[in-house]
């Protein structure tokens, strides 16, 4: 027990108390927290891990070859508060035989029910209408004032039928959808509990009244949602994006909602995060950006921060990981 007690961890970020509570209890670790909700700079970040045995990172945080070399041959796990380890340099830190934990099932109710949200308030123009009712727009009841697009009899598209893709298709159904598409690597059994279709891309992104990305960042979805692949969408219908902003050519979705190619966009997720205040996306009424709070509940944050102190401690122990990233 003594030496498990000189582990060295470095948390980067300040984290929900349940996550912390479990690290402190565990007596296992000298905790080196970067005390702030923002993120740690580069620099520190770099001084931080320094002869670390553990690194609790988040999204943000950039963990490349660099700050492997900065934490050295100590560093036995890299714990994620995350779903999505894009951030993490994967192929170096296998080759290094360090352990990686993540955060995958817990925020997939909270992800889902954000998606219906922005879905739902970009197609019914919601935005612009708080908006309206503040600057003195709304004068009468208009019969065209306003007008969105409804779920009822639509043709729903979901790009990466996975956990939160799946959540996502359960929700909106009872909204009266008529069809629902997807599309990724292969058919999915549990597509069945949603009448879900298994079509070609270019016939989801062609036939869809509404199409949402779902799927995760890998080298075949970079950039997937470009000039070409909105050139395909119905003028009338809407684009929503939860998964990460790299799936998406933002210039070109620019294009596209600025020309009248679609109707319009939601996003929960951008490059780079945050979005300039200055970002052409930004000036458009038809585009509805979120600051990615996709799993922003009280209750699943804190959920995420425990599975990412349990993973970590047994990470450092050589134990079992409630969620193991397979690399």
């Amino acid at each position: 027990m003594s030496a498990q007690q000189i582990l060295k961890v470095f948390v980067t970020r300040r984290i929900p108390q349940e996550g912390m509570k479990i690290l402190q209890k565990a007596g296992l670790c000298n905790l080196s927290v970067w005390d702030s909700d923002e993120p740690v700079p580069r620099a520190e970040l770099l001084k931080g891990v320094a002869g670390a045995h553990g690194i609790l990172c988040l999204l943000s945080d950039k963990i490349d070859t660099e700050v492997l070399d900065a934490a050295g041959p100590n560093l036995k796990v890299i714990s994620t508060l995350s779903v999505g380890f894009d951030h993490l340099a994967i192929d170096e830190i296998k080759k290094r035989g360090i352990r990686v934990g993540y955060t995958p099932d817990v925020l997939t109710d909270a992800t889902a029910e954000l998606t219906v949200a922005l879905l739902l308030a970009t197609a019914r123009r919601l935005p612009e209408g708080v908006e309206e009712v503040k600057n003195g727009g709304w004068s009468t009841w208009k019969p065209l004032w306003l007008c969105g697009y409804g779920l009822s009899g639509s043709t729903v598209g979901v790009i990466g039928l996975g956990r939160i893709g799946l959540a996502i298709a359960r929700r909106l159904k009872p909204f009266g959808v008529k069809r629902l598409l997807y599309t990724g690597r292969q058919p999915k059994p549990q597509a069945q509990e949603v009448d879900g279709e298994y079509v070609p891309l270019d016939t989801l992104v062609s036939e869809s009244d509404f199409v949402v990305v779902s799927c995760s960042l890998t080298p075949d979805t970079q950039g997937l949602c470009d000039k070409t692949f909105f050139s395909k969408m119905k003028k009338t219908s809407i684009f929503i994006n939860t998964s990460r902003g790299a799936v998406v050519n933002q210039e070109d979705l620019f294009e596209a909602l600025s020309s009248g190619q679609i109707a319009a966009a939601g996003l929960d997720v951008t490059t780079p995060e945050p979005l300039p205040t200055a970002h052409p996306l930004l000036t458009l009424k038809n585009c509805v950006v979120l600051p990615h709070i996709g799993s922003a509940t009280y209750s699943t944050r804190g959920v995420m921060s425990e599975l990412t102190a349990n993973n970590l401690l047994a990470g450092l122990t050589g134990s079992e990981m409630p969620s193991e990233l397979k690399m």
